[in-house]
């Protein structure tokens, strides 16, 4: 496919753009940074901009299959609330409204965790979590859930478009899995994503299969690595930081406690990467 994928000089856009050439998809990157020749700048809070790049680009490309919406002020606290409003949800109506203009029927945007009610200050309803929580607790998060809810109306005007929100937990590269061993002292040091995190190989895959199986509509999917930041066990980390939440099922030793099983249903997501195989040792 001819792909656009906004924001792809990200932390998981750069391993996104790589996936999915690798994958012999051509693939054109919109960000406003990036090194010369592999980025397209645009500012995504420009109509115009974005319209005229999905349309086409000289070189690069003359329409697209596809877009893969992942340009964000990417957390909490970077920016004021009002600038990180207006510009991640400027930013997201103006590329899901481009696309349709220029009849892309299908995409891919990036949500995220945080929906879910990161940080936990109040603790979550059960565990694991699944796709029914919604309760944001930021700006950022409540932009989210209105992103969501925008593709929502747009893909009930539009029977044809199929839009597919990813939420997405801590993405993490390689590198970073070093500091993991030193989470185990205190629980409540990763206790706000209920101890999450995803390989950013594993994001891009569940990218690509969500290009691969789009269906006409919206579905929301959380992304995440099969297990926690952890090696002490979900029974003792709940009981110490969620004493008195409602236990749905078997949490397993170490496993995920932001469910991916509607992932693993529907896309066939199974993710490849956990920090204990780049650590090493007995983790």
């Amino acid at each position: 496919m001819r792909i656009i994928v906004t924001g792809g000089s990200g932390k998981l856009g750069r391993t996104v753009v790589r996936t999915l050439r690798d994958e012999g998809h051509h693939v054109v990157n919109l960000d406003r940074a990036g090194q010369r020749g592999e980025v397209v700048v645009v500012d995504l809070t420009d109509a115009g901009q974005v319209l005229d790049a999905v349309a086409g680009i000289d070189e690069h490309h003359s329409g697209v299959d596809a877009v893969v919406h992942l340009a964000a002020v990417p957390a909490p606290g970077l920016m004021s609330d009002v600038a990180t409003f207006h510009n991640n949800m400027l930013s997201t109506f103006n590329v899901l409204q481009a696309a349709r203009r220029a009849g892309v029927t299908r995409i891919v945007t990036a949500s995220s965790e945080t929906v879910l009610g990161l940080p936990f200050e109040t603790p979550p309803p059960y565990l694991p979590v699944d796709e029914d929580v919604t309760s944001p607790e930021s700006t950022y998060s409540l932009v989210k859930h209105l992103e969501e809810q925008l593709a929502i109306q747009l893909v009930r005007r539009d029977p044809e478009l199929s839009i597919t929100a990813l939420r997405f937990s801590n993405v993490m590269d390689p590198e970073d899995y070093a500091m993991f061993p030193s989470f185990d002292a205190d629980a409540t040091l990763r206790k706000w994503n209920l101890w999450g995190y995803v390989d950013a190989r594993d994001g891009a895959q569940a990218v690509s299969l969500a290009l691969a199986k789009a269906r006409p509509g919206f579905e929301r999917y959380i992304v995440a690595a099969a297990d926690t930041v952890m090696t002490r066990p979900n029974e003792e980390l709940v009981a110490e930081v969620f004493p008195g939440v409602e236990l749905r099922g078997d949490l397993g030793v170490n496993d995920t406690l932001l469910s991916i099983d509607k992932a693993r249903r529907e896309l066939g997501y199974v993710p490849a990467h956990s920090w204990r195989d780049e650590v090493g040792g007995d983790r």
